[in-house]
């Protein structure tokens, strides 16, 4: 079947339409093309209301495709605009985003300011597969749209050093055998991607002293690797947290095996430490920027960090405000905040709901909402409101629940007064949006 592909939508897919039983058109989403391209697809699913088809050749490209410089692109997951030029990428991006917000907030957002990021090796945290494929170890990532592992050797995305400590890994596990339990291994660079930390994420029993040992093997091969750890997990997600444990889910308890239990990372003048398990933004290149952003022109008495992690926001935010008081709820980021944090922070192990819930007193000046990308939610988004604080800055990553708590706060009295687009997610359909709302 030949169509022509209309636009992107959030997700990185192409939309298309094709003729339905009925006489009417049907929206077919179509992976790995660019708007205007006109393309031979096969349908692999359809519902009632749309279907999903595999590109299998590009008739009529535009000029904004590209050769991918990765060379699993097309088979992993991890990735999906590759074959766009990164102008075109952030180009895509803006409109998607002034898109989703339009359609689904009925808000038409101002002038969207796109920052920019070297579009490879970007990432200072990237997180594995161990497993075997055709009778042989192998780490990598799911293939597109499959729980299949794809093995990989090299990842254009990550920093040198992680790439080096791929190397190590496959090095390893191609002469040893695998621990019991191993399932992730997650490899995080300092800021300067001159130190590595190792964590094994583990599923069911194992062996400390296997693991212990295969640590060893890989911090031979690699000096940088200043620490190995292990966390037990268990899969009891709790959305209500910024950014959870291990993107998501829960701890069952972290064991030491080598060396230090985290890394100290440095983003312009301020220092954090981040420890095995805490959550802390991956592009190396961008969380500055991230910070100026969020806090630029903010000062006053009191301010307000939720989400707050392990205190991205708050050192900055506690240079120009008297009192700021930072809520975490996972357990990780939080010792990390309170690691971080200077003495006038207040630092709040809680769900933002369950604080926001229970505060009472002078209302802040400003307010840090950071949420995960199942967004504020209404009942955040109402206790906001009810806040009242004159200035909030709202950092999403996902537009669509961004879209979903907009309409709330408008109506308390809000207005958009800046919006800057962040790529912290190069060659991916993911993207960083900071709004400015003001009273």
């Amino acid at each position: 079947m030949e169509l022509t592909i209309e636009k992107l939508v959030y997700g990185g897919e192409g939309l298309a339409r094709m003729e339905a039983e009925d006489g009417r058109k049907k929206t077919v989403f179509v992976p790995l093309v660019l708007p205007g391209e006109h393309v031979e697809a096969s349908i692999v699913e359809e519902r009632p209301g749309f279907a999903r088809a595999r590109l299998d050749t590009v008739l009529e490209p535009t000029p904004d495709r590209t050769a991918p410089p990765c060379p699993y692109f097309g088979e992993c997951g991890g990735c999906h605009y590759q074959h766009a030029t990164y102008e075109a990428q952030l180009r895509l991006k803006k409109e998607i985003l002034r898109e989703t917000v339009a359609r689904i907030a009925k808000i038409e957002l101002p002038e969207i300011t796109v920052h920019a990021s070297p579009p490879l090796g970007y990432r200072n945290r990237t997180r594995m597969r161990v497993g075997i494929v055709e009778g042989k170890f192998a780490i990598g990532y799911y293939r597109m749209a499959s729980h299949s592992l794809l093995p990989i050797r090299e990842c254009p995305i990550s920093s040198p050093l992680i790439n080096r400590a791929i190397q190590a890994v496959w090095s390893v596990g191609a002469t040893s055998e695998v621990p019991r339990g191993l399932s992730e291994i997650e490899i995080a660079a300092d800021n300067v991607d001159q130190k590595l930390m190792i964590v094994f994420l583990l599923d069911g029993t194992f062996e400390e002293k296997q693991l212990r040992e295969w640590g060893g093997s890989i911090k031979s091969a690699l000096p940088e690797i200043t620490g190995v750890v292990a966390i037990q997990r268990s899969r009891n997600l709790d959305e209500s947290v910024a950014a959870p444990e291990l993107d998501g889910e829960t701890s069952d308890g972290s064991t030491r095996l080598l060396g230090l239990e985290g890394l100290n990372y440095k983003v312009g003048e301020f220092g954090y430490r981040v420890s095995a398990g805490s959550f802390f933004q991956t592009n190396r290149f961008l969380a500055e920027k991230l910070i100026e952003l969020v806090t630029v022109g903010a000062s006053g008495r009191r301010a307000l960090d939720l989400y707050a992690g392990v205190g991205l926001f708050t050192l900055p935010l506690a240079k120009d405000f008297e009192r700021v008081t930072a809520v975490e709820a996972a357990p990780s980021s939080f010792r990390d905040l309170l690691a971080n944090a200077p003495d006038h922070v207040k630092a709040i192990k809680s769900t933002t709901e369950a604080f926001l819930s229970r505060l009472s007193g002078n209302k802040p000046d400003f307010v840090v909402a950071d949420p995960p990308r199942s967004g504020l939610g209404k009942k955040v988004t109402a206790a906001l409101a009810k806040l009242a604080p004159e200035k909030i800055a709202y950092v999403s990553c996902d537009p669509s629940t961004l879209s979903r708590d907009l309409p709330a706060l408008v109506a308390a009295g809000y207005k958009i007064t800046k919006t800057d687009l962040v790529d912290l997610f190069p060659q991916t359909f993911h993207l960083e949006t900071v709004l400015r709302l003001e009273r």
